[in-house]
C-alpha cells in the first residue's frame, strides 16, 4: 500500500472532519474533491474526472463509489475498505446507485454535506446527485469543509513542502543554465522537467508556463515553441511538485542586455515582495498582503502593470491546476496562520512597452511572521 503519510495522521485528519461536521449538524459528507480525498485517505488517482465519491459518516464510516479502473487505485493507495463500484453503460446513472448504496449501509434519512465546487463534481453530475437524492436527505453545501483544514500544513506536510521548494529550485538551476540566445523553449521546459522528476518529484498540477518576447507577458501555458533572440525576455512559472505538494516559483530572465526600465521593474517587483512578506503574519487578514503588493507597484508608478491578486494558498492539489485557496486579494478575511503555505507572485505586465518581470516564490507563514522555501536568489538573471 502506497501510503504517504501514517496511520495516525489520516485518523487525525478524518477526527477533525467529523467534529467540523458534528459542528454544522451533518450526518455524513458526499467527498467529490479529489484533494480532500487524498488528505482524508490517502486515494490518488486522476480518475475524477469521471463520477465518484467518497461518503464519511460522522460514525467515521468511510465508503467509495468509483469505476472499475479506479479500484486497485484505490485499494494500493489508500486506507479505503468498502469500495463500491459503478458500471458504464448506456443510460447509467452512478448518482442513482450512491443514493442506493447509502440506503444500503444506513447513512440516508439526515443531512449531508456537499463538496459543490470542485472540478470532481460537473454541473451536470450535480444536478443528477440533487435529483437521486430528493426526499432521501437535505443536502447543503460544505465545500469548505475539508479545504478548511488543508489550509494548515502538519509537520510531516510541511517536509513534502520543503521537498518540493527544493525540486523547483533544481529546475531554476537548469533553467538559468540554459536561458541563452538561440536555444529553444522545449529544452529548457524539458531540463526543467527533468530536474523534478530525476529529484523524485510529480507532475504538476498544471503544465509549467513558459513564454519568450512578446509572449513573456503571457501567465498561462499554451502550445508551441521558440527559439531566443539575442535580445529577448523569458517569463517561468513552474512548480516542483512531492507527494502532489506544490512549491511554486517565477522568474523573468532577460536575453541580451537589460535595460533601465528592466531593472527598475526588478527593483520594484522585489521591494513589493518584501513588503508582502512583512505583511504576511499570523493574525493578520491576508488581504493586507495585497494591499502592501499594490502599495509598492502604484507608488512607483506600475499600477497598469500589476495584478489584481498577488498570490494563493498551496498545497496537495491535482489537475488541472496546482493554485489552491484562499488567494490573496483586496479584502480577503482570512486570517494568517502558522503551518499556511503561499505563493507570493509579484507579476508585472506592461503592454505599453511590451516588457515583464515576474519574480515570486512560495513561503511558510510561522510564528512570528513567514519562512522563504527556496534557496534560490532572486537576482536579476541575464542571460
Amino acid at each position: 500500500m502506497a501510503l504517504h503519510f501514517n496511520r495516525e495522521e489520516f485518523a487525525t485528519r478524518q477526527a477533525n472532519a467529523i467534529r467540523l461536521m458534528e459542528g454544522r449538524g451533518l450526518d455524513g459528507l458526499l467527498i467529490f474533491k479529489q484533494e480532500s480525498m487524498f488528505y482524508l485517505t490517502g486515494y490518488d488517482t486522476f480518475g475524477f474526472c469521471f463520477f465518484q465519491c467518497l461518503y464519511l459518516g460522522a460514525d467515521g464510516r468511510l465508503m467509495l463509489l468509483t469505476r472499475a479502473p479506479d479500484l486497485r487505485q484505490a485499494q494500493n493507495t489508500s486506507l479505503i475498505e468498502d469500495i463500491r463500484i459503478w458500471v458504464d453503460g448506456h443510460g447509467a446513472n452512478p448518482a442513482t446507485q450512491l443514493r442506493e448504496v447509502l440506503q444500503e449501509i444506513g447513512a440516508g434519512g439526515g443531512t449531508l454535506g456537499v463538496e459543490y465546487d470542485t472540478y470532481g463534481l460537473t454541473a451536470y453530475n450535480g444536478m443528477r446527485v440533487q435529483a437521486a437524492m430528493d426526499g432521501f436527505s437535505v443536502l447543503t453545501d460544505a465545500s469548505d469543509l475539508v479545504g478548511g483544514l488543508r489550509l494548515i500544513k502538519s509537520p510531516a506536510e510541511i517536509a513534502y513542502v520543503r521537498r518540493a521548494a527544493e525540486l523547483g529550485d533544481a529546475a531554476l538551476v537548469e533553467a538559468n543554465r540554459l536561458a541563452g540566445a538561440g536555444v529553444d523553449e522545449g529544452e529548457i521546459l524539458a531540463a526543467m522537467q527533468g530536474a523534478v522528476f530525476r529529484g523524485g518529484g510529480d507532475y504538476a498540477g498544471n503544465e509549467f508556463i513558459i513564454g519568450s518576447g512578446p509572449d513573456a507577458l503571457l501567465c498561462r501555458y499554451f502550445t508551441g515553441r521558440r527559439v531566443l533572440d539575442p535580445q529577448d525576455q523569458m517569463t517561468l512559472e513552474f512548480a516542483g511538485a512531492y507527494r502532489h505538494y506544490h512549491a511554486c516559483l517565477m522568474r523573468t530572465i532577460v536575453i541580451g542586455e537589460a535595460s533601465d526600465v528592466q531593472r527598475d521593474m526588478h527593483d520594484t517587483a522585489l521591494e513589493a515582495l518584501q513588503a508582502c512578506r512583512d505583511a504576511l503574519v499570523p493574525g493578520r487578514p491576508i488581504g493586507e498582503v495585497f494591499d502592501a503588493h499594490a502599495a509598492v507597484m502604484d507608488r512607483r508608478g506600475y499600477n497598469h502593470a500589476r495584478m489584481n491578486a498577488c498570490g494563493y494558498s498551496l498545497g496537495a492539489v491535482f489537475a488541472p491546476i496546482w493554485m489552491d485557496m484562499p488567494m490573496l486579494y483586496n479584502g480577503n478575511p482570512v486570517i494568517a496562520e502558522p503551518g499556511m503555505v503561499f505563493f507570493l507572485h509579484m507579476i508585472m505586465m506592461d503592454s505599453e512597452k511590451g516588457l515583464a518581470m515576474a519574480p515570486g516564490e512560495t513561503v511558510l507563514v510561522t510564528d512570528t511572521g513567514n519562512d522563504r522555501l527556496s534557496a534560490a536568489s532572486l537576482d536579476l538573471v541575464v542571460g
